[in-house]
């Protein structure tokens, strides 16, 4: 995987990520969901390269190879603001004050964060598989309760931990052939570690807790994204069924928005590369800062 790429660890302060990067060009930020690493982008990622970019694939703090702060009452540690603050922070210690960006199911939760929070840094942004938090939430039928139970049994105390570390394969499942055996492999040291179980449930934590109050927040001061924002969503996923059209519920939070579904499962990058890499480089042509 990522042949030609540089693999690193980044001290960003409260966190070290693991980063992977390469190829020239506009920069473009890659970030991932749960319960993956960076490696899920394995398949896009060099073919952003070879449309011209420098492709960054960092793990969020806590997943994968990166550390994340011990655990605090308020779940903060894990909230989307502080892993977007690593990103900010990654991207200056590689000589990038802006850049293009792209997140996936949670990791798209930070990239949103990230994007409200430093306009200045993201001329452009892409929203896989998401609407906001708290649009979630205020939409809880029996159908969502029932299909995404896992956001409320993540949130409790210590069980969830105990459950999945029992038998991490047979929570997670996954099948190599689908993902790719680097891929499932990495996954699965990853998840076999119950350091990274705990801080994957934390970010669940924060995001009933924390990241919920923050886009409450923004909200009620009528914050919204100013720069263009791309949604897209697997068709064969239930985003679209249990929600309606993302592109209606985005247009409250963003003033630019456009985008559709995709033919996929729910893992886009690894099931729909070429698709997913097409609409995302058509998506950040002409919208990239000056290198």
């Amino acid at each position: 995987m990522f042949e030609g790429f540089v693999e690193e660890d980044v001290d960003v302060g409260d966190a070290v990520i693991h980063v992977r990067h390469g190829g020239d060009g506009p920069p473009v930020v890659l970030l991932h969901g749960h319960p993956r690493t960076g490696a899920t982008w394995h398949r896009v990622a060099p073919l952003l390269v070879r449309r011209g970019y420098r492709v960054v694939v960092p793990d969020l703090r806590g997943y994968g190879r990166s550390t994340a702060p011990e655990p605090r009452p308020d779940h903060a540690q894990a909230s989307k603001r502080a892993m977007a603050e690593d990103v900010v922070a990654l991207m200056r210690e590689l000589d990038h004050e802006r850049f293009l960006l792209a997140g996936h199911d949670r990791g798209s939760y930070v990239a949103f964060r990230l994007a409200m929070d430093h306009p200045e840094a993201v001329p452009a942004v892409a929203l896989l598989d998401c609407i906001p938090i708290v649009e979630h939430l205020e939409r809880i039928t029996p159908a969502f309760a029932t299909a995404w139970y896992h956001w409320f049994f993540f949130a409790q105390p210590d069980l969830p931990e105990r459950v999945i570390s029992a038998d991490p394969d047979a929570w997670y499942g996954g099948d190599p052939d689908l993902m790719g055996a680097e891929n499932f492999a990495e996954r699965r040291r990853a998840i076999h570690d119950p350091r990274v179980v705990r801080a994957m449930l934390e970010d669940y934590r924060a995001g009933l807790g924390v990241d919920r109050l923050a886009e409450e927040a923004d909200r009620a001061a009528g914050r919204r994204l100013r720069m263009p924002v791309l949604v897209l969503w697997s068709s064969r996923d239930d985003l679209e069924e249990l929600f309606g059209d993302p592109l209606t519920i985005w247009r409250d939070w963003a003033v630019q928005v456009s985008g559709g579904p995709i033919e996929s499962g729910h893992h886009l990058a690894e099931e729909a590369p070429d698709e997913l890499t097409d609409a995302l480089a058509r998506f950040f042509d002409g919208r990239a800062p000056v290198v």
